[in-house]
């Protein structure tokens, strides 16, 4: 009996071993899991993928729009005058480029277009903030934002002209009018999409006030904020194209509002296919040049895109 007890003793630790290893064993599986889930694959897009998938389908795209433009001209659905060729559009441009004035009217816009954009933001990101963050604030003014966002921009043209004359500043105050709210209303969404738990984090951590604003509020409403951003911007363009052929004058200089404008009055057809296209280019270049990387580093920082 005394050498079965022993015997029976010395069976139990190995017996017990066996459960212990396992749960080892579950645990480190476990923890290998959530470490694959965690790793980013990433891998250098060879040059030649990157120029089927993203080179290859615009360009294939603005050929079939040109193509399918050229046989609407020679099907004769309408008179030449109303509906040009694409070599005429082409013959204008030329022309503006060999008399130096093509890159000339596209800078005037597009420096009026950054340069509105910039005191939109700087006005709109603290309003918005203002507007996020104070609920009497939000109660009086939230309202009147979402309202001057689904203005019109080009109903401000009119008082603006009258209230400061036909200068860039008229054109300023047009591009804040319809850039700020949609800025505002933006970081708005973006604060109110903030979960909470981070909220009571940065205050345990004592990210107060202003501090908490910057560290806290803003990065985690960041992708809110930059769909205002972007969208501030398309107001931005759109509102200065509308000052622009409403409140042409020679004071003014040339833009491509006004280049439109002087197309519309010369029934030069070409030139305001011209003018089309390039406030079309512009606003495409800047979304590619400007918010389509900023927002793809938004999304690696949060796992959201895999790096290539």
């Amino acid at each position: 009996m005394a050498s079965t007890d022993i015997t029976s003793d010395r069976k139990r630790p190995d017996a017990a071993a066996g459960p212990v290893d396992a749960k080892t064993d579950d645990l480190a599986g476990l923890e290998a899991g959530l470490d694959a889930l965690d790793a980013v694959q990433i891998r250098r897009t060879p040059v030649r993928e990157v120029l089927l998938q993203k080179v290859l389908p615009p360009v294939v795209a603005v050929a079939l729009v040109l193509v399918v433009w050229e046989l609407l001209v020679r099907a004769q659905v309408t008179e030449v005058y109303k509906l040009p060729p694409p070599s005429a559009v082409w013959d204008s441009a030329k022309d503006m480029w060999l008399a130096g004035t093509l890159l000339e009217v596209v800078w005037t816009s597009v420096s009026r277009g950054l340069f509105g954009f910039l005191l939109a933001v700087a006005i709109g990101t603290p309003l918005g903030l203002l507007v996020a963050r104070v609920k009497l604030v939000r109660a009086a003014i939230g309202p009147i934002l979402s309202g001057l966002q689904s203005l019109p921009s080009v109903a401000w043209v009119a008082p603006a002209v009258i209230w400061l004359g036909l200068n860039d500043q008229m054109m300023y105050a047009v591009i804040l009018l319809g850039a700020v709210p949609s800025i505002a209303n933006g970081l708005v969404s973006g604060v109110d999409q903030v979960p909470p738990l981070f909220l009571r984090a940065g205050r345990t951590l004592g990210a107060t006030g202003l501090r908490g604003t910057w560290h806290i509020v803003l990065p985690a409403a960041l992708p809110g904020y930059l769909a205002g951003l972007k969208q501030g911007w398309a107001f931005s363009w759109r509102s200065l194209m509308a000052a622009e052929i409403i409140a042409s004058s020679p004071e003014l200089g040339l833009g491509l509002g006004q280049l439109l404008e002087n197309g519309r009055s010369n029934f030069d057809m070409p030139g305001i296919f011209l003018s089309i296209l390039l406030i079309l280019f512009v606003g495409i270049a800047i979304d590619l040049l400007i918010f389509s990387p900023l927002e793809r580093r938004v999304l690696r920082s949060r796992g959201l895109l895999v790096k290539n």
